[in-house]
This record gives C-alpha cells, structure tokens and sequence, in this order.
C-alpha cells in the first residue's frame, strides 16, 4: 500500500488520488511490455545477472518464445509475459505450459557455440544497430559476448546444465499460480513475476514483485560476521569433525580443498565428485 505524503518538519498526507491499472487498459501491447522489459531487464531483476540472447524465438513447432536470456550460472532462462490475468486467460494452452515446451526445447542446446549458431546471432543480426560489430560478423560478436559473460562469471563449465522459466504478468489467475506452486514444489526452476502499472497524481509508476516462489524464512536472517573467525591457514593432522558444512569459498580460504580435488559425502554411494572451483563440482 502507497500512502502520499508531505515531509516538512512534520508527516502529513497528501492529497493524490493512487489508481491501479493494467497494460490493456492503458492501450499497451504485449510486445512494448516485452521491449520494455528487454530496455530495462538489470532493473526489473536487480538480484541477478541476465543477458538477453534471444527474441521471439521459434522451435521446429513454430512455437514461439518471448524472451531469452543467460543467468550468471549458464543456464538458458526463458521468459514468457502476458498483459494481464485476462490474456492469461484467453489462451488456448496454459501459460505455464506454453513455457515448459519452449523450455524444454532449449535442453537441447549442449554448447555456447550451438546457443549463437541457433539463437544469439540472429538475434544480434536483427538488432545490430544496438550493437558496435565494427568488422566482426554477428556469429563472431555474438560468441564474444557469450564467452566474455560466462568467463566473468565463472560458468563456462556450467553452461545449460538446467533451464529456467520466468513468467511476467500484471496479475496472474489462481490455476496458474496453483499450478506453479506445485511445479516449483517438484524441483523445476519457475517463477511469477508481477509488474504493476499504477498512477499517482499525474505520474505513472511500475510496481514489481516476485509473486512466486516466495521468500524462505532464512533468507530474511543476518549471518554472523566471518571475519571475527580465526583463519586455518596450516591444515591439520587431525581430522575435524563438524555437524555443519562450512562454505566452499572457506574450505578453500582454509586450504582444506582446492581445484582438482576429489570430494564424497559420507555415507552416500556413488557421490564422488571432483572441485572445479568454490561454487562447481
């Protein structure tokens, strides 16, 4: 809830009408929601990294996607929006579902080089003049951007090892809500996002919210400081038991691992892994 206000000395209320809105009552289509997003996709997600890779792009079923981008771990993350609960609605096939075959047709990409050669390149050729090619083809701009991305961020060894699904509406229907619910219940990366227009006074705003899935208790608490702990600089002769699992970063702060390193879990068979680096085995 926005309550206007007037700070001065003193906390009084303004009197500004607040109305709620959807995209089709403000004569919007979904492509200008969709090229808004694309304009403004760090904004919308400020709490990770996405590199948009793909626009309305089409399967061998003439399906066709809304938008695709990278996350920071290398996985393919389709992104899918409707105007509203009541564009939801009118479709034929379920939001939801629209996704999970666009999605799962892109668990065939197996490579960054196959993700340019079939979505990234066009993608760059289409929308070049946004692009400084200079004397580099599509292909080759839109493989140094790719490699560049996952080298930052360390997940050239993690490319596509699972897709994502974002789902972007101004209000969703309780079947799709339910039915997400569920799916994410059962380990598939999905997720409701909400992006509400509303008018203040003469302006317009944008409210966005992270409808599903919603935030676990413990992401709300506030880790004790690590840097008051002592540093285990020389490994020890004797081994260390603990009821908890330290993080990677410290095991290898601690010189306890480090890359090339074979790792199990106890008592678990077959659960052999060898350390690539602090976030990958």
């Amino acid at each position: 809830m926005l309550i206007p206000v007037k700070i001065n000395k003193s906390i009084d209320i303004r009197d500004v009408e607040i109305t709620n809105t959807n995209f089709k009552s403000l004569n919007l289509k979904e492509e200008q929601v969709e090229e808004f997003l694309l304009s403004n996709i760090e904004v919308i997600f400020q709490d990770e990294t996405l590199l948009v890779v793909g626009k309305q792009v089409t399967n061998k079923e003439n399906g066709r996607s809304d938008l695709t981008a990278v996350d920071e771990n290398g996985n393919l993350v389709l992104i899918e929006i409707k105007r509203d609960v009541e564009d939801i609605k009118q479709r034929k096939e379920a939001f939801e579902f629209q996704a999970i075959r666009y999605a799962a047709s892109y668990a065939k990409i197996n490579t960054p080089d196959e993700l340019v050669e079939k979505i990234f390149a066009s993608y760059i050729e289409k929308y070049k003049d946004e692009f400084e090619l200079g004397e580099l083809t599509a292909y080759e701009k839109a493989t140094r951007i790719l490699n560049d991305f996952l080298e930052k961020n360390n997940a050239d060894k993690t490319f596509n090892s699972k897709q994502r699904i974002i789902l972007i509406a101004s209000s969703f229907d309780s079947q799709t809500l339910s039915a997400v619910a569920w799916l994410i219940a059962n380990n598939v990366d999905i997720s409701c996002f909400e992006l509400s227009p509303m008018k203040i006074g003469d302006n317009y705003f944008i409210d966005i919210n992270r409808i599903l899935p919603p935030p676990a208790l413990e992401d709300f608490y506030v880790e004790v400081d690590d840097k008051k702990r002592p540093v285990y600089s020389e490994k020890r002769n004797t081994p260390i038991t603990r009821s908890y699992l330290p993080r990677m970063d410290k095991l290898f702060e601690w010189g306890v691992i480090k890359a090339g390193d074979a790792v199990v879990i106890k008592n678990f068979d077959n659960s052999e892994a060898t350390v690539i680096d602090t976030k990958t085995v």
